[in-house]
């Protein structure tokens, strides 16, 4: 009966070694590798698509937005969206309820050059395939004249979109209209005071906790719908220009991007991260790269609790046969 348990065991081996690994996440970092992608200003973590990471050039591309897949740093797919003028300086980029992409083409490096800038909103496509999506285009205005910034978020729960302006000396939260309304332009109002030369900011997945970065640290908030309260520093990695940073789609992962050929995206935890917690997607892995995390520690922790499992399954068969 030998030859029968070993094949028995063998096939069971064969199949625990063959799991599908997890979907990567971006939980080791990546490098992006469109020679498109020149000046990553923004980042964003697809929910609709695990491990896929949106991002954009600032000026002088076009109304396109990149999805990078976080496993090879390669594009999968270039979406171009219509229904806009021709975009001026693209700075941000956020996902919103029912997996809308807001876009925040807010840039004024002339600081207060354009009278009114723009959010441009597109839902997120299903399939990871280049075309075109129509947007929808508002116009912003600052309720205390215009002015530079870089930084755009919406709440995953209330759909509203701030702005933090860019300015050396600190700048202000400015918060939207509850509704954006493409009707005549929408007044941001400055709500709270961001102690930062705000390059980037992002909202966490369960709508808790602010990170602003800017070129030489960053910053983490308690969001308290916009009445933010200062919490703590944030470990922003060194880069050549620091331009963006996103959550990772549970939470545990703060990603930073830069601008430049074959830009770094570099991964920190988040504050307050909990190891171990699982991502909503059911891919990836919350561990940091350093703690071997990520989609392999994943797939081996399963095989080990499978292999496990055979081996009891195969002593149990031997246990009874031998009882006969």
């Amino acid at each position: 009966m030998r030859r029968p348990f070993a094949l028995l065991a063998g096939v069971l081996l064969v199949g625990v070694f063959a799991l599908p690994a997890a979907a990567d996440d971006g939980g080791r970092g990546f490098t992006i590798k469109d020679p498109r992608i020149t000046e990553s200003s923004g980042l964003a973590a697809s929910r609709l698509h695990p491990g896929i990471y949106w991002t954009h050039n600032d000026s002088d591309d076009g109304p396109y937005i990149y999805a990078v897949d976080s496993a090879t740093g390669k594009t999968v797919a270039r979406v171009t969206f219509s229904g806009v003028g021709r975009p001026r300086d693209v700075e941000a980029i956020s996902i919103g309820p029912g997996n809308e992409i807001y876009l925040g083409d807010i840039g004024d490096n002339l600081g207060g050059t354009w009278p009114y800038v723009w959010i441009y909103r597109l839902p997120e496509p299903k399939k990871l395939v280049d075309q075109t999506i129509r947007a929808t285009q508002y116009v912003v205005k600052y309720a205390d004249g215009p002015r530079n910034a870089e930084s755009l978020v919406v709440d995953p729960k209330t759909g509203r979109a701030y702005i933090i302006d860019k300015n050396e000396d600190g700048g202000h939260l400015y918060e939207g209209p509850a509704k954006l309304s493409t009707s005549g332009a929408n007044i941001f109002r400055p709500v709270a005071v961001v102690d930062l030369w705000a390059t980037d900011a992002a909202l966490s997945p369960d709508g808790r906790q602010l990170a602003v970065r800017g070129y030489f640290g960053g910053i983490s908030y308690a969001w308290n719908g916009g009445r933010i309260k200062r919490e703590g520093r944030l470990n922003v990695p060194l880069q050549g220009q620091g331009e963006s940073v996103t959550y990772s789609i549970d939470g545990t992962r703060l990603l930073y991007g830069s601008e430049g050929s074959d830009s770094p995206v570099q991964v920190e935890d988040a504050p307050g991260a909990k190891s171990g917690a699982k991502s909503p997607s059911s891919s990836g892995s919350s561990a940091s790269p350093e703690s071997g995390g990520g989609a392999s520690a994943g797939t081996l922790k399963v095989g080990a609790l499978a292999v496990v499992a055979a081996a009891a399954v195969i002593f149990g068969f031997r246990r009874l046969l031998r009882r006969d």
